[in-house]
C-alpha cells in the first residue's frame, strides 16, 4: 500500500524525510533554544523546584510515624506499627477543645477583619494623588513586615509592660487607674495578637491588590468619570470589580489556612499566664513533638491538621466557582 505520509526535500538527508518528524525536530530545537535564551529565568525555576522537592515533597514519608511508636535512636522502619492508636489519643484528649477553640477563634477573627482591611488599604492608597505622599505611606506601612516576630515580641512585651508606654499614656489620660500587665491577662491575648499581625501585615498584603489595581484599564474610569461617578462609586463599581479575581483566590487560600495561627507570633507573645487562650495547635504540635518527645503523636496531629486543611481548600474552591466563576483548579 501507498504511504501518504507527506514528505518535503530536505537539502542533508535527502527528499523522503517525513514532515511530521522533521516538525517534530524543529519543535524540540526550538523549545532547547528557547531554554537556552531563557537559561537564566530556568535556573531560578529549577531551583525552586527543587526545594519544593527536598522540604516538602520528601517530608511526605515521614508522616508515616503517625501509624507507628517512632523512637529517635531507631529508623522510621525499625518503628512498630500502632495502626490509629494516636489519632484515638489525640480525640481522647481533653486539651483538645480548648486548642481547637483557640485556634478557630483567632483564625477566623483575623480572617474577618484582616482579610479586608488590606482591600481597603489598597484601594483607598490607590486614591491618592501625590506620589510623595503614597510611597511614604506604603514604607511605613510596609516595614513592619520586614521585622522578625523575635524583633517586634520584645517592643510588643516592653510596650505591653506595666511600666510600658501603653500604660503611660492610658494612665496620663485617665483611662485607667493603675497599670495593666497585658501579656499576664488571658482577656487581652485575641486582642493583642490579632492587632499586631494586622499592624505587621497590613502594607504587605495591600501589595497584590495595588498590583491587580494597576492593571485596570483607565479607560473604564473615564467612562466612569463621564457617567459621572465619583471616586467612591469608581472604587465600588470598577475597581472592585476588576479585582475580584485576585480577591476570590486570596480568599481561597486565606479559609485553607484557617487553621494556622502564626506559631512564631503565638511562641514569642505567649507564657503560663495565658496559656488559656494562647495554646493553639501549631504551639499543641510544638509542645507534644519537640518537648515531649512525642514525635509519632505530633506527626498524627499535624496529619489530622493537613487533611483538615485540604477539605477546606476544596470547599472554598468550589464556593468562589461557583460565586464567582474563579478557582485555582
Amino acid at each position: 500500500m501507498e504511504n501518504k505520509q507527506s514528505t518535503k526535500p530536505n537539502p542533508v538527508m535527502g527528499p523522503l524525510i517525513p514532515a511530521s518528524i522533521e516538525t517534530g525536530s524543529v519543535r524540540k530545537n526550538t523549545l532547547w533554544r528557547k531554554f537556552v535564551a531563557q537559561r537564566h529565568l530556568q535556573t531560578m525555576a529549577l531551583l525552586g523546584v527543587v526545594w519544593m522537592i527536598i522540604f516538602n515533597y520528601i517530608p511526605i514519608y515521614g508522616l508515616i510515624i503517625s501509624f507507628k511508636e517512632y523512637n529517635i535512636v531507631k529508623s522510621i522502619a525499625e518503628a512498630p506499627w500502632v495502626g490509629l492508636e494516636h489519632f484515638r489519643e489525640l480525640f481522647a484528649d481533653e486539651d483538645l477543645p480548648n486548642v481547637i477553640r483557640n485556634t478557630l477563634g483567632i483564625s477566623l477573627i483575623k480572617l474577618l477583619i484582616g482579610f479586608p482591611l488590606p482591600i481597603i488599604f489598597a484601594l483607598f492608597l490607590n486614591e491618592v494623588r501625590s506620589i510623595r505622599f503614597k510611597k511614604t505611606i506604603q514604607t511605613i506601612s510596609y516595614l513592619p513586615h520586614f521585622l522578625s516576630w523575635v524583633v517586634l515580641g520584645g517592643i510588643l512585651a516592653t510596650w505591653l509592660a506595666d511600666i510600658g508606654i501603653i500604660n503611660n499614656i492610658l494612665l496620663a489620660l485617665n483611662l485607667i487607674d493603675k497599670p495593666i500587665t497585658y501579656l499576664a491577662e488571658p482577656s487581652y491575648f485575641w486582642t493583642i495578637i490579632i492587632t499586631s499581625d494586622i499592624w505587621k501585615e497590613l502594607g504587605w498584603s495591600a501589595i497584590i491588590y495595588l498590583a491587580a489595581i494597576a492593571g485596570v484599564s483607565p479607560e473604564m474610569y473615564e467612562a466612569a468619570t463621564i457617567d459621572g461617578a465619583g471616586r467612591f462609586q469608581k472604587m465600588w463599581f470598577v475597581t472592585l470589580p476588576a479585582i475580584r479575581a485576585t480577591i476570590s483566590i486570596l480568599f481561597v487560600l486565606a479559609v485553607s489556612g484557617v487553621l494556622n495561627s502564626n506559631f512564631d507570633q503565638i511562641l514569642v507573645l505567649r507564657n503560663s499566664l495565658n496559656d488559656s487562650t494562647s495554646n493553639v495547635i501549631d504551639y499543641y504540635i510544638y509542645q507534644t513533638g519537640i518537648v515531649s518527645n512525642r514525635f509519632s503523636y505530633s506527626a498524627a496531629v499535624t496529619l489530622v491538621k493537613a487533611v483538615i486543611a485540604l477539605i477546606l481548600l476544596l470547599i472554598a474552591n468550589q464556593v468562589s466557582k461557583k460565586i464567582n466563576d474563579t478557582s485555582l483548579f
